[in-house]
């Protein structure tokens, strides 16, 4: 539910140690607080929800009532997971419709038979018509107490989150921030709702404090914050509560998608069996300057293992090897000699340098009627270069760009914190900018496209923070875009299996920690090929 207050700075809480990996984080969808299967990857900005509910509220709706049964029956279900039933539930109430939605929570739990203690400290005079009407139903129970400041959370079984929602958009002051800090220090399983208070529901940014939510129950939508930037430490368990509402997504930019195979499911075919090399295609890696020929060699592998029928490496450097001993079925020439092969798609620019000889095999890559991939020091040209961002923008053949924050700033003439506070802005105006298929890299990666849509995908681990994970993401949608792939296509697919990869192997003990490139692209061509072969690939 929209909140209808925000709240100045305070200091940020600690973080807790209950709350489940993000990499193993579930989705699932809950009508009235009953969890059902459910494919939808809808997201939906604040603005786009608060919509929503206004035309539902002027229906007549009862939206307050169904997310406190919703909240309520998630609540159960939680501590009767962990064997506490009847429990000890503490509610912390905020100013608005989510600390409405709270205490409406609060009144089916206490009815059930549980002891619930409601913490809220504003006037509840001032608050919103429905907040105000279950501020009263509470308060008209026998035992309906208010606590004006929450005892100790561990001395509780459970803590609903019900501060701050949709609405936030200034840091938390006190006392909502020590009540923050109080929670996350605890080990008490906390169950958010809507998204954990402090987060921004758009973007992920922590605003001064955020809740550690061990389970996060997001109404009517699922929203994009939860899944990019903070918002995957913060949220735990997502599950989507409906509220019963049935609409049309709204127009692009107020609405997205968590990535999903079925965006590019159409393209994962089993080979038939009268192929040759040539029908997946030619691809030219170029990069490879001095002391930085490994990076070439990482996304030509990758593309090699992902199933390219012939992969060229064209090295700037002049004294770059003449053969990969690992792979000798690489091909390694010149940059000049590759890029005058019939290629069907093409990489450019990991370790490709800076330098004058570097700047020209991205000019002519630039002007190959394939399609291209930039990264690594491609994007650091091509943003130093007005003429190099000109001729991207007119290319004929498809671009797909993979910068990473900062590249990413230096692509908008902007900084890395201006990137990070609206990511799904940031990889908009990058594909609109370029007319470029882009994925602005990071936690919950972010792909965006010229026509204005946009997609968070869901899968990786922190143990991709290493060097050369960029190299192989390159590699995989270089290979996907030679064998065919639509851009689009070939980007999403690309993205998602390399996350997979990486959490396939961190799920077999190979990681997070001392995760390498290398190690990912071989999890890669496994999963891929099981993905070909009709098995489903993971949401």
């Amino acid at each position: 539910m929209a909140n209808a207050e925000s709240a100045p700075q305070a200091a940020r809480g600690a973080t807790s140690f209950h709350k489940p990996n993000p990499a193993q984080s579930l989705r699932a969808r809950t009508e009235n607080g009953v969890p059902e299967k459910d494919s939808s990857t809808l997201l939906l900005r604040a603005t786009a929800i608060r919509t929503l509910e206004q035309a539902a509220l002027a229906r007549g709706e009862p939206l307050m009532e169904r997310a406190g049964l919703a909240a309520a029956n998630v609540a159960r279900g939680m501590l009767r997971e962990a064997a506490h039933y009847p429990a000890r539930v503490l509610v912390l109430a905020g100013p608005g419709n989510n600390g409405g939605d709270a205490i409406e929570a609060a009144v089916h739990l206490r009815d059930w038979g549980n002891t619930v203690a409601v913490c809220f400290v504003e006037d509840a005079d001032h608050l919103p018509p429905d907040a105000a009407r279950a501020h009263a139903k509470w308060r008209s129970r026998g035992a309906g107490t208010v606590l004006r400041a929450p005892p100790p959370p561990h001395d509780y079984d459970l803590v609903v989150d019900g501060l701050f929602g949709i609405g936030l958009t200034r840091p938390l002051r006190a006392p909502y921030a020590d009540w923050i800090a109080a929670v996350n220090e605890s080990v008490t399983p906390v169950l958010a709702l809507d998204v954990p208070s402090g987060l921004d529901a758009d973007t992920g940014r922590v605003m001064g404090a955020a809740i550690h939510a061990t389970r996060t129950l997001s109404f009517i939508a699922d929203k994009p914050g939860l899944h990019t930037l903070s918002g995957p430490d913060h949220a735990g368990m997502i599950e989507i509560a409906p509220l019963q509402m049935r609409f049309a997504a709204p127009g692009l930019g107020e609405s997205g998608s968590l990535l999903s195979p079925a965006d590019f499911r159409a393209c994962l075919r089993p080979r038939t069996l009268n192929s040759h090399k040539g029908s997946f295609g030619s691809l030219g890696v170029i990069g490879g300057s001095a002391g930085m020929t490994g990076a070439a060699f990482l996304a030509a592998r990758a593309a090699l293992y992902l199933g390219t029928g012939k992969v060229f490496i064209g090295f700037v450097d002049s004294g770059a090897p003449q053969f990969d001993p690992l792979h000798p079925e690489l091909m390694l020439r010149s940059e000049e000699a590759v890029l005058e092969m019939a290629l069907t798609a093409a990489v450019i620019g990991p370790g490709l340098g800076q330098g004058e000889a570097a700047k020209q095999a991205l000019t002519r890559a630039i002007a190959l009627p394939c399609p291209i991939l930039l990264d690594a020091d491609a994007l650091n040209l091509v943003a130093a270069d007005p003429a190099l961002r000109g001729a991207i923008a007119k290319r004929g053949g498809a671009t797909l760009m993979t910068p990473h924050p900062l590249e990413a700033a230096r692509l908008l003439g902007s900084n890395t914190p201006q990137v990070q506070e609206d990511r799904i802005a940031s990889a908009a105006r990058l594909a609109d900018l370029y007319k470029a298929i882009v994925v602005l890299k990071g936690a919950g990666s972010v792909i965006a496209s010229p026509r204005g849509r946009w997609w968070i995908n869901g899968t990786g681990n922190p143990g991709m923070a290493s060097g050369g994970m960029g190299d192989v993401l390159s590699g995989i949608a270089g290979a996907l875009l030679a064998q065919g792939f639509a851009a689009e296509a070939a980007l999403q697919c690309a993205v998602h299996l390399h996350g997979a990869a990486a959490d396939e192997l961190v799920a077999e003990g190979n990681g997070p920690a001392g995760l390498t490139a290398s190690e990912t692209i071989g999890a890669a061509r496994r999963l891929y090929n099981q993905w070909t072969a009709g098995k489903a690939p993971p949401r």
